[in-house]
């Protein structure tokens, strides 16, 4: 029995020990791009160099002269606000509609086809590439007037509606039935019983959803670039291809505004962490 034991406790340090190493080669992935962004940003385009020392070195002298030169190459404030309101617009119809929709089909597709084949057709617009949706895209919105951020945003809402209703479905699986019953013989009708009660109690999903789809959309660049090509609206991902030239890159300004744009989204996922392991595992149960 002894010997089972001193195996067991040898056996769980060594998985210690590799995930262990593991965690550490994950921060180290992350720290280390996150650290040539920073002092990147803050040197000056003489002091970028081809050997490694130099590279990796710190800035002679910490200045904003980047950050501010980023900001007036980017109209900051402006592309600021734009990707404010296309990810905001977006966030909100997204948890609105899609928890909806994700209620109403985790609810009924145990007891009907209809709703578990609705389930699976709308999950499988995951695989589907944009590649292969842009170009009639391009022709139908701006066929229709909707080559402008109202025609952005109602893609974005389409585009992450598979992987949303995914993970409603498979939340709901954590809320008992029983308060739905409990509310009707309340008296409640379904709307009630949804606003007042599933909706609520679906916040962690919500909080994943929302950190989620912003993300994506503050991050994303083809889909504005595509759709709203030739107009004055741009949002940041779109500003920052100004620092991209024919005959090179100003690295310099560059990541002096790739951290500007982080800023924002990284306020916004720390406000939402809290939520969001809760909502991703519990979402994940099928």
């Amino acid at each position: 029995m002894g010997k089972k034991n001193r195996e067991g406790a040898v056996g769980g340090k060594a998985v210690n020990n590799v995930i262990n190493v593991l965690l550490a080669l994950g921060c180290l992935t992350i720290l280390f791009p996150l650290y040539m962004t920073v002092i990147i940003a803050f040197k000056k385009p003489s002091e970028m160099t081809n050997d490694v020392a130099g590279a990796l070195a710190f800035p002679s002298n910490w200045n904003f002269d980047n950050f501010i030169e980023a900001m007036k190459v980017t109209d900051f404030w402006r592309s600021l606000g734009n990707s404010l309101l296309l990810t905001g617009v977006t966030v909100i119809i997204c948890i609105l509609l899609h928890s909806l929709a994700g209620y109403v089909i985790g609810r009924k597709m145990a007891r009907h086809k209809f709703f578990k084949a609705s389930y699976f057709y709308i999950v499988s617009g995951m695989f589907v590439p944009f590649a292969v949706l842009m170009m009639p895209l391009v022709k139908q919105t701006s066929q229709i007037g909707l080559a402008n951020r109202a025609g952005v945003i109602l893609l974005y809402v389409v585009f992450f509606m598979p992987m949303n209703i995914l993970l409603y479905a498979g939340y709901l699986k954590n809320i008992p039935i029983a308060l739905e019953e409990a509310a009707c013989v309340d008296g409640a009708n379904v709307w009630q019983t949804y606003w007042k009660i599933i909706f609520p109690n679906m916040k962690p999903m919500h909080a994943t959803v929302a950190v989620l789809t912003a993300m994506s959309t503050w991050n994303d660049v083809m889909t504005p670039l595509v759709i709203m090509s030739g107009s004055d609206v741009n949002t940041l991902p779109l500003a920052q291809l100004n620092f991209q030239s024919q005959f090179g890159t100003n690295y310099n300004l560059a990541f002096a505004s790739y951290l500007l744009a982080l800023l924002p989204i990284m306020i916004f996922y720390i406000i939402c962490q809290k939520q969001i392991i809760n909502g991703v595992v519990n979402g994940a149960v099928k």
